[in-house]
């Protein structure tokens, strides 16, 4: 079930307050405190939603507004409690004398956001913009099984900041392929193994009296 509205609107006023409004809302606050906004309108005598009445009042008439522009001080401080609590702006504006939610989050949309991008600041995590781009780093794995192992999470051991080790030993073979057992290509083919160490092996099919040293 929706919230019921605080008062009757089709016989209620809307649009823009006129002078004699103003002056019955403030006479009667100034009488009487702000109270209940649901049955103000009707004792104060204004054709008015309650909800109107508390918008009018706290960002228009209240005595303690503070008008003109914001100072160089309170964009500071907006910044500082911006960083603290984000886009809560009631809090905010409790930390600000004078200053309303409303003004001080439309303050921040149009100049304070704008402010901190010329300086490289990120308006949302008030962070370096060119923060994200730095902490980048990407991740090479050598096989399908080591990139498996991390997706599944057993890679989290590997410290912050560094990329995993790479092996780049190279191995490099001939290409062999069982000669022949003729008596012709064993006595006129060239064995290499000798000189790569592989006397009496299973890739060395000559004798050792026959075998070419390189």
């Amino acid at each position: 079930m929706g919230r019921s509205p605080c008062c009757e609107k089709a016989h209620t006023n809307k649009g823009a307050w006129s002078k004699e409004e103003d002056e019955r809302l403030i006479a009667y606050i100034q009488a009487h405190g702000e109270g209940c906004w649901r049955s103000l309108p009707k004792a104060a005598g204004l054709l008015r939603c309650g909800k109107s009445c508390r918008l009018r009042w706290i960002n228009y008439l209240r005595p303690d507004l503070k008008r003109g522009n914001f100072t160089v001080e309170e964009d500071e401080l907006i910044i500082k409690l911006h960083t603290l609590l984000g886009n809560k702006w009631s809090l905010i504006a409790a930390r600000l004398p004078g200053r309303t939610d409303n003004e001080i989050k439309n303050y921040w949309n149009t100049h304070i956001r704008k402010k901190l991008l010329s300086r490289g600041i990120d308006p949302v995590t008030h962070r370096p913009v060119n923060e994200a781009m730095s902490n980048f780093t990407m991740a090479i794995f050598p096989n399908a099984k080591e990139r498996d192992k991390h997706d599944h999470g057993f890679g989290s051991q590997q410290p912050k900041g560094t990329s995993p080790d790479l092996n780049l030993d190279l191995e490099i073979s001939l290409p062999w392929s069982h000669p022949p057992q003729t008596s012709e290509s064993s006595a006129a083919g060239l064995c290499f193994s000798g000189s790569l160490g592989l006397f009496n092996s299973k890739e060395c099919s000559c004798s050792n009296s026959t075998t070419t040293m390189y």
